[in-house]
């Protein structure tokens, strides 16, 4: 029986969520460049058919009009490409993946997480196009894939050398992506290190293979990214693995520290009892929702003398992290929602954890780091700006934030 990583869509009819928004962008990118491809190797079949003059006769000619093949979570839209010859010998380009007249694509619910989970890094990609537009993909070449392929890792290497340099990176999230699909060796891990610059914008800085989020594994993206031009931020938010965080010491001592409330919450509950949870959330909330440090100081306390005497471990996993878990009460009340948590990391990489199951094929592991950096530039293209970016100003300045709001100029200057 074949395996696969397919879990149905529901409600398709209407986009239900932004990951299935993301999937579509993802289908039309990957499409359109699928497209592009088969011209490619259209042309390079005629690359020594010559005019008089000495020129290429067969080339690129636009694109027809834009359609859209309908799918079961709606249209996504191409061009199809023309190509015209000059030495009066007619020649047609018919894409395989788009014939004339199609509109309608097949199991579109199926081919989509199957093209970037399965398709992207294995050699099935004829099948799992085959599954988008059904037998009028049979004539997709193994020489298109690869060129297809190769466009998608010369890509993913140019990005890892962009200049950072020419902007200021005020926040960073870090978190370790565990995909949920086997390699030959172990469960495959992504160093993910998203950050927002001094205009609010957030952008994919790093997406790295790791081994097991070790010091070393964090210590040589951390290092890449600083010779690429990052400058230390001001603050940068993640869970409590240590492995990152003995690295950021080492590579960039000065900046502040934030625990994930979402990771830590996580963490605490698994050394409670069940019947315990619902009262203990709740508590963990009162201490990261308080209005203040103070306030987050006796929520703390009073979660301390609840649970110490039955469940020390809960508690001791609370209060080994607690400054860095009440870091963020020095910066802008507006950035509070983005910087208590790795949620941004977290969101963006949800379309792999809840679309897929694992797994008992392997997927190589620069073919998971190329589709997770096809993801990921989907996923910027929808991504907001920093709620109350216009405090980031004040942040690289350096002003003392007092429970997220900036003081007066007296009450700044005595400090």
């Amino acid at each position: 029986m074949e395996d696969t990583t397919i879990i149905n869509f529901a409600g398709r009819d209407t986009v239900p969520d932004p990951l299935t928004d993301l999937l579509r962008k993802g289908a039309r990118e990957l499409l359109q460049a699928a497209i592009e491809a088969e011209r490619a190797a259209f042309l390079a079949a005629f690359s020594e058919r010559r005019t008089v003059d000495g020129r290429a006769a067969v080339f690129g000619s636009g694109y027809h009009p834009e359609r859209a093949v309908q799918t079961g979570i709606g249209p996504v839209t191409v061009k199809v490409p023309k190509v015209r010859a000059k030495d009066g010998r007619p020649v047609t380009f018919r894409s395989a993946l788009v014939p004339p007249y199609v509109r309608k694509a097949k199991s579109i619910e199926a081919a989509l997480p199957w093209l970037y989970l399965k398709g992207i890094s294995t050699g099935e990609m004829g099948a799992a196009l085959k599954m988008l537009l059904g037998s009028e993909a049979t004539g997709f070449s193994a020489k298109t894939i690869s060129r297809l392929k190769g466009q998608w890792a010369s890509e993913y290497d140019d990005w890892r050398k962009t200049d950072l340099s020419r902007d200021e990176w005020v926040y960073i999230w870090a978190d370790g992506i565990y995909s949920g699909l086997r390699g030959t060796d172990d469960r495959l891990c992504v160093l993910v290190v998203i950050g927002v610059n001094a205009r609010g914008e957030k952008h994919f800085l790093a997406i790295e293979d790791g081994v097991r989020e070790s010091t070393q594994s964090w210590r040589e993206v951390l290092l890449s990214l600083k010779s690429r031009g990052l400058t230390a931020p001001k603050l940068a938010t993640g869970d409590g693995a240590m492995g990152f965080w003995a690295a950021l010491e080492e590579v960039f001592p000065s900046t502040r520290q934030q625990r994930c409330w979402m990771h830590k919450t996580g963490n605490v509950l698994n050394y409670l009892p069940k019947r315990t949870q619902p009262k203990a959330k709740k508590m963990l909330l009162d201490i990261w929702q308080a209005e203040t440090r103070e306030d987050a100081h006796a929520a703390f306390d009073l979660f301390i003398d609840s649970f110490e005497a039955k469940y020390p471990k809960a508690v001791e996993c609370l209060i080994k992290d607690r400054d860095e878990l009440l870091t963020f009460y020095d910066f802008p009340a507006q950035h509070w929602q983005s910087i208590r948590t790795s949620n941004p990391i977290e969101s963006a990489f949800a379309t792999i954890r809840h679309r897929t199951k694992r797994t008992k094929g392997c997927l190589s592991r620069d073919g998971m780091l190329h589709m997770m950096f096809k993801l990921g530039q989907c996923a910027e293209k929808s991504w907001r700006k920093l709620r109350g970016f216009a405090h980031l100003a004040e942040v690289i300045k350096g002003v003392n934030f007092v429970n997220g709001i900036k003081p007066s100029n007296q009450d700044q200057a005595a400090a």
